[in-house]
Parts: structure tokens; C-alpha cells; sequence
């Protein structure tokens, strides 16, 4: 999938269905001395910038965010990279709650939705920055070899900066 960094809404496009496609990647909260990120589902809505993950009231995660956080959401996959910042926010969401239930949620959530627990975080995002190889393993071989040679950096991509306001 090609897509032309400098096009704003090309990179953002690409940003959200990557993230819709692999919903995977790791959540954390910034200026916290000793928290580590942690995997998360994300859940996306594109409309408002905003990214939704499942959690429990009682998780370290949950306890840090309460009134809200500076927080980073990373997403990696193959040939695609993204940090995404944003402010986290902890929601009893019941309608989202359903809206995102799925099979998956459920088997990490035993107790289900009516679970007193069970409430969601939601990423306000505010920027993101976003990595791109582009071109496929052939050029990636070729860039390196020809990298090494040349003693240049090699071209496999590049990156474009969002401000979602």
C-alpha cells in the first residue's frame, strides 16, 4: 500500500486503518516514573480523533489515568510504524462498552458487561508520527547493500508528523 507522506489525509488514512487492521499496540501514560507500557486493543473513531481501549477500574493503568493523562499509544507493524500522543481518560462508557464488544473482549473480561469493573479508556489524540517503509523487501535488500557500499544512508521511507487540531 503506497502512500504519499506529504498528503495530510493520505498518512492519516493510512494511520487509522492500519491501526483499525491490526488493533494491537502498546498503551502507556507519560511523565510516570515507573510505569511500562502494556498491549492493548484499540478500538478507533475516526471522526473525532479518538482511540478506545477495554480495562478494568482496578488495573495500575486504570488507577494512574483516573482524572485524566498525557499518554502514548504505539502501533508496529512490517512497514509500519506510529507513536500517537493524545490524553487518556478513564469512561463508564455502557453504549461504547457494547458498540466494541466482541468475542475477544469477552474472553479477557469473564465476568462480561454488566462487570462493575469493566469501563474503557479513551485516547483524545493530539499528534502522531508516522514511519513508512516503502517499496517492499527487494528494495529494503537493495537499499542496504547499496547503503553499505556508499557509506549513505539508505532510502527505504520516511515519516510525516499529524496534529489532529
Amino acid at each position: 500500500m503506497s502512500t504519499d507522506l506529504t498528503n495530510r489525509a493520505d498518512v492519516e488514512r493510512r494511520l487509522w486503518d492500519e491501526i483499525e487492521k491490526h488493533n494491537t499496540g502498546m498503551l502507556g501514560v507519560t511523565g510516570v516514573a515507573a510505569h511500562h507500557t502494556q498491549p492493548m486493543t484499540a478500538f478507533v473513531e475516526r471522526k473525532t480523533n479518538q482511540i478506545w481501549f477495554f480495562t478494568r477500574t482496578d488495573t495500575e493503568l486504570a488507577r494512574e489515568v483516573s482524572q485524566g493523562k498525557s499518554a502514548m499509544f504505539v502501533h508496529q507493524q512490517k512497514d509500519f510504524q506510529a507513536c500517537i500522543g493524545g490524553q487518556l481518560t478513564l469512561q463508564r462508557d455502557t453504549a461504547r462498552i457494547e458498540k466494541y464488544w466482541n468475542a475477544v473482549v469477552a474472553a479477557w473480561y469473564p465476568a462480561g458487561k454488566a462487570d462493575p469493573h469493566l469501563t474503557m479508556l479513551c485516547l483524545d489524540c493530539d499528534d502522531a508520527q508516522v514511519w513508512i517503509s516503502q517499496g517492499g523487501p527487494v528494495k529494503f535488500v537493495w537499499e542496504i547493500a547499496k547503503a553499505n557500499a556508499t557509506h549513505k544512508s539508505p532510502d527505504v521511507g520516511g515519516s510525516a508528523s499529524l496534529n489532529f487540531h
